[in-house]
């Protein structure tokens, strides 16, 4: 079916370290019937854990480390939900997956605002052009004023402002939420209890409310939700998407306050997939070749067979199980005979696909981040990045007859994108790089738990590096040769310079003007 694509609703969750995201995804998946019972994010012993955290790092420390993509059916539509981490050490993953998006859930944390992963991630979405809906959270907890909130929204990112779920009181005088859209109130027949309750009214006027809400408490929720209405603008969807609005929603994740009013905002007005930028020409959705790019590469989900999967956003056609794809980058075709769809470490075979869609390739090594897929035209999707580590440490091997494993835990976590691996012009042991030093400890956790390889780190005299390129070869050679021994290789064969300090790169720099060094590279 030609048109099947505009079902696809593919959206990511982005926010700040513990402003809720993981319990939000939880609870969109209970909404949508994904699953039944959604488990708070840290737990003990046996009691379920949050689902979409499936490494036991994730588990241990009740923290997102890295993305994963949760496929579910909601109100006719396919909703495919890419929970993103909010660490900061993560945020090269983050960053990829918003490439493969078309619209975003921005979580702010009702007490603490606007915070600076969360600052940091609305304005790769602005790069991006995504349309993004503002979740504040934990209105049932002590928060600030919700005008003051929605006023740092305005001012910091920029965004017209449409309220469209109002909070009834807050922290301990909260008594529900008011859908401003259809007249609703959401509460519960317990005070400080979960939402169970959803009633039609006329309007913030309307008696019902009175007899359900303390007069003090009433009284200034009528008087915000007037200025709300009146002080700002209609919803207006076109303009959300196209990135210049963004209807915000109090509510509360974690006692099921406008998760479904969110959901179903997602589902009536963010896009359907969008269309996505080559090298060539811009591919739109509506296209029979199937086209696709690769996102992510997740090593190990399933332990018992030591698998690699691709995560492939489809930009357009009709993917059938079975399908010969062209693997543009090594120009070889590929049998896709096993694509899964997911729900985060669960999965099952999927038969067909269509643009937005995101599914799984298992396979051997043999893709990587960045690369295109089609049905044989020679085209690249860009704006795939990769960054310059900002933290770099030499690997140690604790048990030497672990070679071969400590190889393998580098080369498959490289290939995902958790870290990159340097091979050093001069010497033997391998060096790693990293945004944040989190990634170096799920290195080392990842290691141990899935190669059976102990690693620890020493340091160097090195605080970054950078990838060097020059338009005249023998300029690149004759400089290569000139800092030997701050020079390595990365995966690719590329070459990086290794700086001591920010003052030794920007005077490296300046005496070498016929060489690029880069801070960040595009995927090929």
């Amino acid at each position: 079916m030609a048109d099947e694509f505009t079902r696809r609703r593919t959206f990511a969750i982005i926010s700040h370290p513990d402003a809720g995201k993981t319990t939000l995804t939880e609870k969109l998946l209970v909404a949508g019937g994904a699953i039944q019972l959604a488990g708070a994010v840290k737990t003990r012993g046996d009691q379920r854990r949050a689902r979409s955290d499936w490494m036991k790092i994730e588990q241990d420390r009740g923290i997102s480390v890295t993305s994963s993509v949760m496929t579910f059916d909601y109100d006719g539509l396919v909703c495919n939900l890419l929970d993103t981490p909010g660490h900061e050490d993560f945020s090269e993953d983050t960053y990829r997956t918003l490439t493969a998006v078309d619209s975003a859930i921005m979580v702010i944390d009702a007490a603490k605002g606007i915070e600076q992963q969360t600052r940091k991630l609305f304005e790769v979405c602005r790069l991006r052009d995504i349309p993004i809906v503002t979740y504040i959270n934990k209105v049932d907890r002590e928060g600030r004023d919700p005008f003051e909130l929605l006023d740092e929204v305005q001012e910091m990112l920029a965004l017209d402002i449409a309220p469209r779920v109002w909070p009834i009181g807050m922290g301990t005088d909260f008594r529900g939420c008011y859908d401003l859209h259809r007249n609703q109130f959401w509460t519960s027949d317990a005070p400080g209890g979960a939402c169970n309750l959803v009633i039609d009214m006329e309007g913030p006027d309307d008696p019902r409310l009175a007899e359900l809400v303390p007069p003090h408490i009433l009284s200034a929720a009528k008087e915000g939700m007037e200025l709300a209405i009146g002080a700002y603008p209609e919803f207006d969807p076109q303009s959300y998407r196209e990135g210049h609005m963004t209807p915000v929603i109090f509510g509360s994740a974690l006692k099921d306050y406008s998760v479904k009013p969110l959901i179903s905002l997602i589902a009536e007005h963010a896009p359907p997939p969008r269309p996505s930028p080559a090298d060539t020409r811009i591919v739109e959705p509506s296209e029979n070749p199937v086209t696709g790019f690769v996102f992510k590469v997740q090593a190990n989900m399933d332990k018992n067979h030591r698998d690699r999967v691709a995560f492939v956003r489809l930009c357009s056609g009709e993917f059938k199980r079975g399908m010969k794809l062209r693997q543009v980058r090594t120009g070889k075709d590929v049998m896709v005979h096993s694509p899964i769809f997911f729900l985060a470490q669960d999965r099952e075979i999927v038969d067909e696909a269509y643009a937005g869609d995101v599914i799984g390739i298992p396979n051997h090594g043999t893709m990587r981040v960045g690369d295109t897929f089609s049905e044989g035209e020679t085209l690249r999707f860009t704006g795939i990045p990769a960054f310059a580590p900002e933290i770099l440490r030499r690997v140690r091997l604790g048990d030497t007859t672990k070679v071969k494993q400590m190889r393998a835990a580098l080369e498959d976590l490289a290939e995902e994108g958790l870290i990159q691996v340097f091979k050093p012009a001069i010497g033997s042991q391998w060096i790693v790089g990293v945004v944040g030093v989190l990634q170096l400890d799920v290195l080392a956790s990842r290691a141990r738990a899935e190669y059976r390889a102990e690693i620890s780190y020493e340091g160097l005299p090195y605080e970054m590096a950078c990838w060097i390129k020059s338009d005249d070869p023998q300029a690149l050679k004759t400089f290569i040769e000139s800092k030997r021994s701050a020079i390595a290789t990365d995966r690719d064969e590329n070459p990086v310079f290794l700086a001591k300090s920010a003052w030794e790169l920007d005077y490296t720099i300046k005496n070498n003007e016929g060489i690029s060094f880069l801070k960040t590279k595009e995927l090929e």
